[in-house]
């Protein structure tokens, strides 16, 4: 059963009636129509209200809803239809077919379109050209074929003048590979061309585009236009009559239409006039035709050549989609699903030989679906194991035998009348059906009936329907089941050099000596048709689409009950609602009856236990009390009346909203819990790899460090593997692990003597590296320049003496460094002195009377030093009293480029660091007294704040000129700046 639509808009299958009467039919018919429900199910039909308006509901969205989805899961719609069809052939591999009927202007035409629509949207999801190509021709061809056999009457603004029945094959892939479009019975009669070229010029454009995409190349459209010019030009000749010959009025419209197809002017002049027929001798003569016999064949021909031109486009739109070189051993079976579009019963005021054959096609396809609906159903209900109750129905065969039956049919009795030799007239085969059928129960006229005076005398018939009585008028119907078309058009088309008009003509190649057999009449053609077509539709699997149409205004609002009412008879509608509820109104696989209503009973919620579906079905059914209404088949469970069904949806409905609340909770839960799992796992994974990692970086490590004791640098030269993260302190400790290592191996091979020497470079370059440009590392260091001979030859001696009297007095055990220096006072005045270092005093010597003792401090009063980042050598020694020392130490007399600063600097560094150690490990502290700070380049080392003096310092930006870090003053001379004069530099 159809869902998701509530009581207010009615019964969505009209089999869940409570009643089936005519009034809850209808009642229920136009509660659907005024609520926008245009489609109505009976079982598996759908009942279709033609809603005379645009409505929303065929887009993509809704293409997706129907998408692979069962009948009952959504709202009645022709997708869902079209998808059980298609799911049927591709599930199964089995033909399929749907037969969309109804009357003119009930929509079909638009239901055959969105049906082909659907089908296009839903294949080829590989989007394969070859696929696409097929699917655009046939839903081209519906433009084509719309604008040449639709148009404009009474009833309805496009009305399909044709029946047409479309097969499209599918690969086993089920996708389109090609179709197949047969027509039936296109209508010549009502002045056709001028409405079919009126569409095609309010269309011009649409069904150019359709005629490039289907293949019609460009001399084959022109000639499409040409045949059609041709045809209203035909309608605009005019004969007359001089009482022994007949000419045409105007020679201009003759000479139009053989040069648009392509003949010559006399021979359509000759083809208009005369007739060639051959005697019984096999001579040839010309017979000239009367004015109402030129009219005849002038309005003959027109008809043909349309009936011809539409042919042919059909015929062409099939050599483009016709599935060639189909081989089911390589390409897999080739399945078919038909759509026939195809009129339905005709009833008018005034209804003549079209409506006489529109309404025998209805009685074969009634026909086919009474017996199908009924075989389908006893086919289930055998083969399920259920018992078959026999249902009465109206048989249409003997309807069906009034119309085709050999000798007695009124199609025979017809042919009869248009072969016989002789003036017989519409009345004289009236007369012949009036003897012949005098005793059917379905035939009768005036003339059986004297009575009935809704008919009259040799005019009217009348033939019982399945769907209800209809007169029919014989006035010309002896014409229209004729082929008027004498032979000499045919000849007159098949010579044209137009190839497409050529083409269109075969039968023109017979001469007359060579035409010996009468062409069959247009009844016997019609019938053959359609007797092909029930062949065709019996093979396969139907789904029906019954198109009702509302009213006769073309109005969305208006629903007329009598109108409807007839339309519901004679479509059988109420028919098959009882042929469908007179064994089962429903029925349902056990695993989806089971999943559906499985929350209705507390035994097979959320799962069942049996052993069976089956038996958790009847715990439900139990349950429920609904022992009485059902039977079990062997797959499904078949319910009888509808009211059982409707208990069983309102109690699902009243638990629907609880399980909603119920299974959101449970989806949370679970949702939470997947959270928290995805958490911890990505947190373990985390983990395990950031071990790995550090195991893979450890490893590394230990693989490119290995073998670095047998190399020449110790492996200084080899690249450390970048750390993770988490090992960014460990590297660093490794690194400088590694460093002072290697500082070890390089240093357990260096002399003793040279040890001096080293530690004072390394505390140099501890101090000063990055800060000053050039502090002598590249050279050998001396310390005690003034006892170096070759630093000052003329007074190293005196130097000598007076060094080892002080180091008798004073007791210092080394000399850190001495040197000649210019001492600076503040008053910008320099002298000559001598500097001399050692582990206990800082002594100032004066040269020039034997290396005198000037002044004498302590060297635990020094507490820093501070220098310049160029390459001059000034020094300023910092004492705890504020008396600092400013002095430039002088370069040596040989090479006058040394730089001295840098030693100064690492011997007192490194005499100062190796007390400090000493202290620190007997006494457990550093002793701030005797730190020393270091300012170079007006940066402070990065030692303890509080032991740096926070003193003057100087930058060398030019040579001679240097800037006061406190004032920033430019100046020559020391003295001159402000901040200089106040501070207490004196030695």
């Amino acid at each position: 059963m159809a869902e998701l639509e509530g009581l207010e808009f009615g019964k969505s299958d009209f089999v869940l009636l409570d009643e089936v009467t005519m009034e809850q039919f209808m009642e229920n018919l136009r509660l659907r129509f005024e609520k926008g429900r245009i489609y109505t199910y009976i079982g598996e039909v759908v009942v279709s209200v033609n809603p005379y308006r645009q409505m929303d509901i065929y887009g993509k969205d809704t293409i997706e809803a129907y998408r692979g989805r069962e009948l009952y899961e959504n709202p009645p719609h022709l997708y869902a239809v079209s998808d059980a069809a298609y799911k049927a052939m591709k599930r199964r591999a089995k033909d399929t077919c749907i037969v969309i009927s109804g009357e003119s202007g009930a929509g079909k035409t638009e239901a055959s379109k969105y049906i082909m629509q659907y089908i296009a949207a839903i294949t080829n999801p590989s989007q394969r050209a070859e696929v696409e190509s097929v699917k655009n021709v046939l839903l081209k061809s519906n433009c084509v074929l719309e604008a040449f056999g639709n148009a404009k009457t009474n009833r309805n603004d496009n009305s399909s003048r044709f029946g047409k029945y479309m097969d499209i094959n599918f690969n086993f892939n089920g996708d389109p590979t090609g179709g197949h479009i047969n027509n039936y019975l296109l209508e010549k009669v009502r002045g056709k061309m001028v409405e079919a070229a009126t569409v095609i010029i309010i269309n011009f454009f649409t069904v150019i585009s359709a005629l490039e995409v289907i293949g019609f190349s460009k001399e084959e459209i022109n000639s499409i236009y040409q045949i059609l010019a041709s045809i209203l030009l035909l309608g605009n000749l005019q004969f007359e009559s001089d009482g022994e010959s007949v000419q045409i009025l105007g020679q201009e419209a003759v000479n139009q239409i053989s040069e648009l197809t392509a003949t010559e002017p006399e021979s359509v002049s000759k083809t208009l006039l005369y007739r060639t027929v051959a005697t019984g001798g096999g001579e040839v003569i010309e017979k000239g035709h009367t004015e109402q016999q030129a009219c005849f064949g002038r309005d003959a021909f027109a008809k043909a050549l349309y009936e011809r031109l539409f042919g042919w486009i059909v015929g062409r739109i099939n050599t483009v989609i016709e599935v060639k070189d189909y081989n089911p051993v390589l390409h897999g079976k080739n399945t078919v699903i038909g759509v026939l579009d195809i009129y339905g019963f005709e009833i008018f005021d005034n209804n003549s030989f079209e409506q006489f054959c529109i309404n025998y096609c209805n009685e074969k396809l009634q026909q086919l679906f009474i017996e199908l609906i009924l075989q389908q159903e006893q086919a289930e209900y055998q083969r399920e194991g259920i018992t078959w109750q026999h249902i009465d129905y109206f048989n249409n065969q003997i309807i069906v035998d009034l119309v085709e039956q050999p000798h007695k049919g009124i199609i025979s009795i017809l042919d009869e009348a248009c072969l016989t030799v002789g003036n017989v007239t519409d009345t004289v085969c009236l007369d012949s059906m009036d003897t012949k059928l005098a005793q059917h129960p379905h035939y009768t006229s005036r003339k059986l009936s004297p009575s009935d005076k809704s008919m009259e005398f040799q005019k009217h018939f009348r033939i019982r329907h399945y769907a209800g009585d209809v007169t029919y008028s014989v006035e010309g119907i002896l014409d229209k089941n004729k082929d008027l078309l004498f032979q000499d058009f045919k000849r007159l088309m098949y010579n044209s050099t137009n190839p497409v008009l050529k083409e269109m003509w075969p039968d023109g190649q017979l001469s007359i000596t060579e035409v010996t057999k009468r062409p069959l009449t247009a009844a016997t053609l019609f019938k053959n048709s359609i007797v092909a077509l029930v062949d065709k539709l019996a093979c396969k699997e139907p789904y029906y689409v019954r198109c009702i149409k509302p009213n006769e205004m073309k109005s969305p609002m208006l629903f007329d009950d009598a109108r409807c009412q007839h339309q519901v008879a004679y479509l059988g509608l109420l028919e098959n609602v009882m042929v469908r509820r007179a064994g089962f109104a429903y029925r349902q696989p056990y695993a989806r009856f089971l999943q559906r209503y499985k929350m209705t009973c507390e035994y097979t919620w959320p799962n069942h236990l049996m052993a069976s579906d089956r038996e958790a079905v009847e715990a439900i059914v139990t349950q429920h009390g609904f022992q009485d209404d059902v039977a079990y088949g062997h797959t499904k469970l078949f319910v009888r009346t509808p009211r059982s069904l409707f208990t069983l949806e309102q109690e699902r409905a009243a638990l629907i909203p609880i399980l909603v609340l119920f299974l959101q909770k449970v989806w949370r839960g679970a949702l939470a819990r997947m959270r928290c799992r995805r958490m911890r796992a990505i947190y373990a994974i985390m983990g395990c790899y950031k071990r790995y990692k550090v195991k893979a970086h450890f490893w590394e490590v230990e693989r490119r460090f290995a073998n670095v004791r047998n190399m020449a640098d110790y492996g200084k030269s080899v690249e450390w593997p970048t750390p993770p993260a988490a090992l960014a302190q460990f590297h660093k400790n490794t690194v400088m692990l590694h460093r002072r290592w290697w500082a070890r191996q390089i240093v357990k091979k260096i002399p003793p003597s040279d040890m001096l020497e080293v530690r004072a470079k390394v505390a140099a370059l501890t101090a000063l590296s990055g800060e000053r440009k050039d502090w002598g590392i590249s050279r050998a260091w001396e310390r005690d320049y003034l006892a170096n001979a070759r630093d000052c030859p003329q007074t190293s001696s005196g130097f000598i003496r007076v060094s080892k009297e002080l180091r008798n007095k004073d007791e210092y055990s080394q000399v850190l460094f001495s040197g000649f220096c210019r001492k600076v006072n503040r008053f910008n005045k320099s002298t000559d002195r001598s500097l001399l270092v050692t582990d206990k005093f800082v002594y100032k010597l004066e040269p020039k009377k034997q290396y005198k003792v000037m002044k004498r401090l302590p060297l635990d009063a020094f507490t820093g030093l501070s220098l310049t980042s160029g390459v001059d050598q000034m020094v300023v020694l910092h004492t705890s009293s504020e008396d600092d020392v400013l002095l430039c130490l002088q370069r040596g007399v040989l090479c006058p480029n040394q730089d001295r600063v840098g030693e100064l600097v690492g011997a007192l560094v490194d005499h100062f660091t190796r007390e400090n150690k000493q202290r620190l490990g007997s006494r457990g502290h550093m002793n701030k007294q005797h730190a020393v700070g270091l300012i170079v380049a007006g940066q402070r080392p990065q030692l303890e704040p509080s032991l740096l003096t926070q003193r003057n310092h100087f930058t060398n930006h030019t040579p001679g000129i240097y800037h006061c870090h406190s004032c920033w003053c430019s100046r020559l001379a020391l003295n001159n700046c402000h901040e200089m004069n106040q501070s207490r530099w004196r030695f």
